[in-house]
Protein backbone atom coordinates (compact mmCIF):
# COMPACT_ATOMS: atom_id res chain seq x y z
CA UNK A 1 0.00 0.00 0.00
CA UNK A 2 1.75 3.47 -1.07
CA UNK A 3 1.75 6.21 1.43
CA UNK A 4 -0.55 8.95 0.68
CA UNK A 5 0.97 11.80 -1.42
CA UNK A 6 1.56 14.80 -0.01
CA UNK A 7 0.06 17.55 -1.14
CA UNK A 8 2.33 19.48 -3.82
CA UNK A 9 3.36 23.11 -4.36
CA UNK A 10 0.36 23.71 -6.54
CA UNK A 11 -2.28 21.86 -3.97
CA UNK A 12 -0.52 24.12 -1.15
CA UNK A 13 -0.90 27.24 -3.63
CA UNK A 14 -4.69 25.89 -3.71
CA UNK A 15 -5.21 27.04 -0.39
CA UNK A 16 -3.89 30.25 -0.55
CA UNK A 17 -5.70 31.18 -3.04
CA UNK A 18 -8.59 30.20 -1.46
CA UNK A 19 -7.61 32.58 1.08
CA UNK A 20 -6.78 29.59 3.87
CA UNK A 21 -2.78 30.56 5.47
CA UNK A 22 -1.23 28.04 7.48
CA UNK A 23 0.48 29.67 10.51
CA UNK A 24 2.70 27.32 12.63
CA UNK A 25 3.47 27.42 16.01
CA UNK A 26 5.73 26.19 18.22
CA UNK A 27 4.21 24.13 21.32
CA UNK A 28 6.12 22.45 24.26
CA UNK A 29 4.79 18.93 23.64
CA UNK A 30 6.50 16.45 21.79
CA UNK A 31 3.67 16.60 18.70
CA UNK A 32 6.22 19.47 17.44
CA UNK A 33 4.57 22.25 15.98
CA UNK A 34 0.83 23.24 15.77
CA UNK A 35 -0.74 24.75 12.08
CA UNK A 36 -3.14 27.32 12.79
CA UNK A 37 -5.24 28.51 9.56
CA UNK A 38 -5.99 32.00 9.12
CA UNK A 39 -9.27 32.63 6.62
CA UNK A 40 -8.60 35.43 4.55
CA UNK A 41 -12.66 36.10 4.27
CA UNK A 42 -15.75 38.13 6.23
CA UNK A 43 -15.42 37.52 9.12
CA UNK A 44 -11.20 37.32 9.58
CA UNK A 45 -10.95 33.95 11.23
CA UNK A 46 -8.43 31.72 12.61
CA UNK A 47 -8.38 28.05 13.06
CA UNK A 48 -7.32 27.32 16.08
CA UNK A 49 -4.28 29.23 18.09
CA UNK A 50 -1.22 27.80 19.61
CA UNK A 51 -0.68 27.37 23.21
CA UNK A 52 -0.29 29.80 25.77
CA UNK A 53 3.37 31.00 25.76
CA UNK A 54 5.05 33.78 24.71
CA UNK A 55 6.86 32.38 21.83
CA UNK A 56 3.92 30.89 20.25
CA UNK A 57 2.23 34.69 21.20
CA UNK A 58 5.18 36.49 19.05
CA UNK A 59 5.27 34.00 16.01
CA UNK A 60 1.21 33.90 16.05
CA UNK A 61 1.89 37.99 15.74
CA UNK A 62 4.94 37.88 13.54
CA UNK A 63 2.84 34.83 10.60
CA UNK A 64 0.08 37.48 11.14
CA UNK A 65 1.87 40.88 10.40
CA UNK A 66 3.15 38.96 7.13
CA UNK A 67 -0.41 38.77 6.46
CA UNK A 68 -1.11 42.51 7.33
CA UNK A 69 -3.08 41.88 9.90
CA UNK A 70 -3.03 41.87 13.77
CA UNK A 71 -4.48 40.18 16.89
CA UNK A 72 -7.03 43.05 16.64
CA UNK A 73 -8.28 42.50 14.01
CA UNK A 74 -9.33 38.83 14.26
CA UNK A 75 -13.30 39.01 14.17
CA UNK A 76 -13.70 34.80 14.26
CA UNK A 77 -11.79 32.34 16.21
CA UNK A 78 -12.33 28.36 15.91
CA UNK A 79 -11.54 26.11 18.03
CA UNK A 80 -11.09 22.02 16.69
CA UNK A 81 -10.77 20.20 19.96
CA UNK A 82 -9.75 20.22 23.80
CA UNK A 83 -6.22 19.65 23.38
CA UNK A 84 -4.11 22.69 25.07
CA UNK A 85 -2.07 22.99 22.05
CA UNK A 86 -4.91 24.09 20.71
CA UNK A 87 -6.43 26.97 22.33
CA UNK A 88 -4.26 27.61 25.14
CA UNK A 89 -3.99 31.56 23.32
CA UNK A 90 -7.69 31.44 22.87
CA UNK A 91 -8.19 33.88 26.21
CA UNK A 92 -5.61 36.25 25.16
CA UNK A 93 -6.75 36.60 21.59
CA UNK A 94 -10.55 36.91 22.50
CA UNK A 95 -10.07 39.45 24.62
CA UNK A 96 -7.36 41.23 22.34
CA UNK A 97 -10.09 41.31 19.58
CA UNK A 98 -13.67 41.22 20.66
CA UNK A 99 -13.59 38.35 18.68
CA UNK A 100 -16.49 35.50 18.58
CA UNK A 101 -15.50 32.37 20.13
CA UNK A 102 -16.87 28.94 17.98
CA UNK A 103 -16.75 25.82 19.11
CA UNK A 104 -18.67 22.42 19.68
CA UNK A 105 -21.15 22.70 22.50
CA UNK A 106 -19.50 19.58 24.07
CA UNK A 107 -16.70 21.36 24.17
CA UNK A 108 -17.97 25.01 25.40
CA UNK A 109 -18.52 23.66 29.05
CA UNK A 110 -14.96 22.25 29.12
CA UNK A 111 -13.42 25.32 27.97
CA UNK A 112 -14.98 27.77 30.31
CA UNK A 113 -13.75 25.66 33.63
CA UNK A 114 -10.64 24.21 32.18
CA UNK A 115 -8.56 24.04 35.79
CA UNK A 116 -11.98 22.17 37.13
CA UNK A 117 -11.91 20.31 33.69
CA UNK A 118 -8.21 19.56 34.15
CA UNK A 119 -9.12 18.24 37.71
CA UNK A 120 -11.50 16.14 36.23
CA UNK A 121 -9.13 14.69 33.46
CA UNK A 122 -6.57 13.84 35.93
CA UNK A 123 -8.61 11.98 38.05
CA UNK A 124 -10.19 9.89 35.59
CA UNK A 125 -6.38 9.44 34.39
CA UNK A 126 -5.51 8.10 37.25
CA UNK A 127 -8.26 5.89 37.79
CA UNK A 128 -7.59 4.32 34.72
CA UNK A 129 -4.24 3.91 35.42
CA UNK A 130 -4.09 2.09 38.42
CA UNK A 131 -6.75 0.18 37.54
CA UNK A 132 -5.00 -1.17 34.28
CA UNK A 133 -1.81 -1.98 36.10
CA UNK A 134 0.63 1.01 36.26
CA UNK A 135 2.67 1.65 39.07
CA UNK A 136 1.97 4.12 41.69
CA UNK A 137 5.15 6.36 41.68
CA UNK A 138 4.49 6.68 37.83
CA UNK A 139 1.19 7.75 38.33
CA UNK A 140 2.19 9.93 40.42
CA UNK A 141 5.00 11.23 38.08
CA UNK A 142 2.34 11.70 35.31
CA UNK A 143 0.56 13.71 37.43
CA UNK A 144 2.97 16.18 38.14
CA UNK A 145 3.69 16.44 34.53
CA UNK A 146 0.37 17.08 33.81
CA UNK A 147 -0.18 19.97 36.41
CA UNK A 148 2.81 21.56 35.14
CA UNK A 149 2.18 21.81 31.43
CA UNK A 150 -1.90 23.54 32.37
CA UNK A 151 0.09 26.47 31.92
CA UNK A 152 -0.26 26.12 28.31
CA UNK A 153 -4.15 26.35 28.45
CA UNK A 154 -6.87 28.39 29.34
CA UNK A 155 -10.18 29.01 30.37
CA UNK A 156 -12.34 30.81 27.63
CA UNK A 157 -15.99 31.30 27.16
CA UNK A 158 -17.46 29.84 23.96
CA UNK A 159 -19.81 32.61 22.13
CA UNK A 160 -21.11 30.49 19.61
CA UNK A 161 -22.15 26.77 20.15
CA UNK A 162 -22.09 24.68 16.95
CA UNK A 163 -23.74 21.18 16.53
CA UNK A 164 -22.72 18.45 14.43
CA UNK A 165 -24.00 19.47 10.70
CA UNK A 166 -24.14 23.12 11.34
CA UNK A 167 -22.63 25.55 8.54
CA UNK A 168 -20.56 28.45 9.37
CA UNK A 169 -21.10 30.77 6.76
CA UNK A 170 -18.41 33.20 6.05
CA UNK A 171 -18.67 35.68 3.22
CA UNK A 172 -16.87 33.95 0.75
CA UNK A 173 -17.42 30.05 1.53
CA UNK A 174 -19.55 27.95 4.06
CA UNK A 175 -17.52 25.47 6.48
CA UNK A 176 -19.77 22.34 7.48
CA UNK A 177 -19.01 21.51 10.93
CA UNK A 178 -18.76 17.75 11.50
CA UNK A 179 -18.18 15.78 15.19
CA UNK A 180 -15.23 13.41 14.51
CA UNK A 181 -14.62 12.05 18.14
CA UNK A 182 -12.00 9.35 18.62
CA UNK A 183 -8.16 11.40 19.03
CA UNK A 184 -10.56 13.30 21.83
CA UNK A 185 -14.39 13.73 22.45
CA UNK A 186 -14.08 17.22 21.12
CA UNK A 187 -12.87 16.60 17.56
CA UNK A 188 -14.35 18.81 15.35
CA UNK A 189 -13.94 19.25 11.04
CA UNK A 190 -14.27 21.70 9.27
CA UNK A 191 -15.48 20.95 5.60
CA UNK A 192 -15.70 23.56 2.56
CA UNK A 193 -17.36 21.21 0.27
CA UNK A 194 -17.25 23.78 -2.54
CA UNK A 195 -13.59 23.41 -2.89
CA UNK A 196 -13.30 19.90 -1.16
CA UNK A 197 -11.11 21.61 1.68
CA UNK A 198 -10.95 19.73 4.57
CA UNK A 199 -9.73 21.16 7.83
CA UNK A 200 -9.27 18.38 9.75
CA UNK A 201 -7.70 19.06 13.22
CA UNK A 202 -6.06 16.25 14.96
CA UNK A 203 -8.58 13.90 13.22
CA UNK A 204 -6.07 12.96 10.66
CA UNK A 205 -2.20 13.35 10.37
CA UNK A 206 -0.30 12.33 7.39
CA UNK A 207 3.28 11.70 9.69
CA UNK A 208 1.90 10.12 12.87
CA UNK A 209 -1.13 8.17 13.60
CA UNK A 210 -3.40 9.92 15.98
CA UNK A 211 -3.69 8.88 19.32
CA UNK A 212 -7.24 7.68 20.28
CA UNK A 213 -6.71 9.02 23.71
CA UNK A 214 -8.52 7.71 26.58
CA UNK A 215 -10.46 10.65 27.68
CA UNK A 216 -13.32 11.29 30.26
CA UNK A 217 -16.62 12.13 27.76
CA UNK A 218 -17.37 15.70 28.12
CA UNK A 219 -20.20 16.47 30.50
CA UNK A 220 -20.64 19.40 32.79
CA UNK A 221 -18.36 19.07 35.63
CA UNK A 222 -20.32 18.06 38.96
CA UNK A 223 -20.05 17.42 42.72
CA UNK A 224 -16.63 15.68 44.54
CA UNK A 225 -14.46 13.54 42.21
CA UNK A 226 -14.88 9.74 42.87
CA UNK A 227 -11.89 7.94 44.21
CA UNK A 228 -9.76 6.26 41.94
CA UNK A 229 -11.04 2.56 43.12
CA UNK A 230 -14.85 3.62 42.45
CA UNK A 231 -14.50 3.96 38.55
CA UNK A 232 -15.14 0.15 36.63
CA UNK A 233 -13.21 -0.26 33.22
CA UNK A 234 -17.22 -0.91 32.06
CA UNK A 235 -17.62 3.21 32.21
CA UNK A 236 -14.55 3.96 30.40
CA UNK A 237 -15.22 5.17 26.74
CA UNK A 238 -13.63 2.74 23.56
CA UNK A 239 -11.93 5.51 22.08
CA UNK A 240 -10.42 3.48 19.21
CA UNK A 241 -13.06 2.00 18.24
CA UNK A 242 -14.93 5.39 18.08
CA UNK A 243 -12.21 6.98 16.24
CA UNK A 244 -12.54 4.00 13.27
CA UNK A 245 -15.83 4.74 13.35
CA UNK A 246 -15.13 8.12 12.64
CA UNK A 247 -12.32 7.53 10.17
CA UNK A 248 -15.12 5.33 8.15
CA UNK A 249 -17.20 8.35 7.75
CA UNK A 250 -14.34 10.53 6.84
CA UNK A 251 -13.13 8.09 4.25
CA UNK A 252 -16.68 8.43 2.25
CA UNK A 253 -16.22 12.19 1.62
CA UNK A 254 -15.23 14.37 -1.43
CA UNK A 255 -12.12 15.59 -0.25
CA UNK A 256 -9.56 16.93 -2.42
CA UNK A 257 -6.93 18.53 -0.05
CA UNK A 258 -6.86 17.99 3.74
CA UNK A 259 -5.33 20.49 6.20
CA UNK A 260 -4.03 18.44 9.49
CA UNK A 261 -3.49 20.51 12.89
CA UNK A 262 0.13 19.18 12.28
CA UNK A 263 2.47 18.11 9.98
CA UNK A 264 1.81 19.26 5.94
CA UNK A 265 -1.06 19.41 4.45
CA UNK A 266 -1.77 16.23 2.17
CA UNK A 267 -4.32 14.52 -0.68
CA UNK A 268 -5.56 11.17 -0.80
CA UNK A 269 -7.31 10.68 2.62
CA UNK A 270 -8.74 7.74 1.69
CA UNK A 271 -5.14 5.65 1.07
CA UNK A 272 -4.24 7.50 4.53
CA UNK A 273 -7.22 6.23 6.16
CA UNK A 274 -6.98 2.56 4.82
CA UNK A 275 -3.33 2.56 6.34
CA UNK A 276 -4.12 3.34 9.47
CA UNK A 277 -7.37 0.74 9.31
CA UNK A 278 -4.50 -1.91 8.22
CA UNK A 279 -1.58 -0.81 11.08
CA UNK A 280 -4.91 -1.09 13.69
CA UNK A 281 -5.34 -4.37 12.98
CA UNK A 282 -1.90 -5.40 13.15
CA UNK A 283 -1.71 -4.27 16.42
CA UNK A 284 -4.55 -5.74 17.69
CA UNK A 285 -3.25 -9.22 16.54
CA UNK A 286 0.34 -8.55 18.09
CA UNK A 287 -1.39 -7.84 21.13
CA UNK A 288 -3.51 -11.10 21.09
CA UNK A 289 -0.75 -13.09 20.64
CA UNK A 290 1.22 -11.67 23.40
CA UNK A 291 -1.95 -12.66 25.84
CA UNK A 292 -2.20 -16.25 24.05
CA UNK A 293 0.65 -17.29 26.82
CA UNK A 294 -0.84 -15.84 30.03
CA UNK A 295 -3.12 -13.04 31.21
CA UNK A 296 -1.59 -9.39 30.91
CA UNK A 297 -2.86 -6.23 32.05
CA UNK A 298 -2.58 -3.03 29.76
CA UNK A 299 0.42 -1.72 31.72
CA UNK A 300 2.20 -5.27 30.84
CA UNK A 301 1.10 -4.96 27.40
CA UNK A 302 2.64 -1.72 27.00
CA UNK A 303 5.50 -2.88 28.45
CA UNK A 304 6.27 -6.37 26.19
CA UNK A 305 4.96 -3.93 22.62
CA UNK A 306 7.40 -0.61 23.94
CA UNK A 307 9.70 -1.16 26.61
CA UNK A 308 10.70 1.50 28.73
CA UNK A 309 8.46 3.91 26.64
CA UNK A 310 5.85 2.35 28.59
CA UNK A 311 6.71 4.64 31.56
CA UNK A 312 7.85 7.45 29.91
CA UNK A 313 4.50 7.76 28.33
CA UNK A 314 2.16 5.65 30.15
CA UNK A 315 -1.37 7.22 29.72
CA UNK A 316 -0.42 7.49 25.84
CA UNK A 317 0.32 3.76 25.88
CA UNK A 318 -1.93 2.60 27.95
CA UNK A 319 -4.46 4.12 25.96
CA UNK A 320 -3.31 2.75 22.49
CA UNK A 321 -3.03 -0.70 24.36
CA UNK A 322 -6.78 -0.49 25.76
CA UNK A 323 -7.95 0.68 21.80
CA UNK A 324 -6.85 -2.42 20.51
CA UNK A 325 -7.74 -4.79 23.35
CA UNK A 326 -11.45 -3.29 22.84
CA UNK A 327 -11.14 -4.54 19.45
CA UNK A 328 -10.16 -7.89 20.05
CA UNK A 329 -12.87 -8.42 22.96
CA UNK A 330 -15.26 -6.93 20.54
CA UNK A 331 -14.64 -9.23 18.03
CA UNK A 332 -14.86 -12.17 20.81
CA UNK A 333 -10.85 -12.84 20.33
CA UNK A 334 -10.52 -11.69 23.92
CA UNK A 335 -11.65 -11.27 27.31
CA UNK A 336 -11.54 -9.18 30.51
CA UNK A 337 -10.18 -11.26 33.82
CA UNK A 338 -10.35 -10.45 37.49
CA UNK A 339 -6.99 -10.26 38.39
CA UNK A 340 -7.69 -8.54 42.22
CA UNK A 341 -7.41 -4.74 41.80
CA UNK A 342 -6.17 -4.89 38.45
CA UNK A 343 -7.66 -5.54 34.93
CA UNK A 344 -6.02 -8.44 33.11
CA UNK A 345 -7.28 -9.72 29.66
CA UNK A 346 -6.34 -13.06 28.32
CA UNK A 347 -7.63 -14.23 24.72
CA UNK A 348 -10.76 -17.09 24.42
CA UNK A 349 -8.93 -19.82 22.41
CA UNK A 350 -5.78 -21.36 22.78
CA UNK A 351 -3.41 -20.49 19.29
CA UNK A 352 -3.81 -22.75 16.84
CA UNK A 353 -1.56 -26.18 17.00
CA UNK A 354 -0.84 -25.57 21.07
Amino acid sequence: MTAPERAPEDALARAERAGIHRLSLPTPFLVGRINCYLIEDEPLTLIDTGPNSGKALDQLELALAERGHRVEDLELIVITHQHMDHFGLLDILARRSGAEVAALDLLAPYLARFSESMDADDQFAESLMRLHGVPADVVSSLRTVSSAFRACGCSAQVTRRLHHGDELALRDRTLRVLHRPGHSPSDTLFFDERRAIMLAGDHLIAHISSNPLLSRPLEPISGAARPPEAISDAERPRALITYIDSMRATREMPIELTLPGHGDPFLDHRTLIDQRFAMHARRAQKMLGLIRDRPLSAYELAHAMWGNVAVTQAYLTLSEVLGHVDILVRDGLAQELSSGNVVRFGATAPAVGR
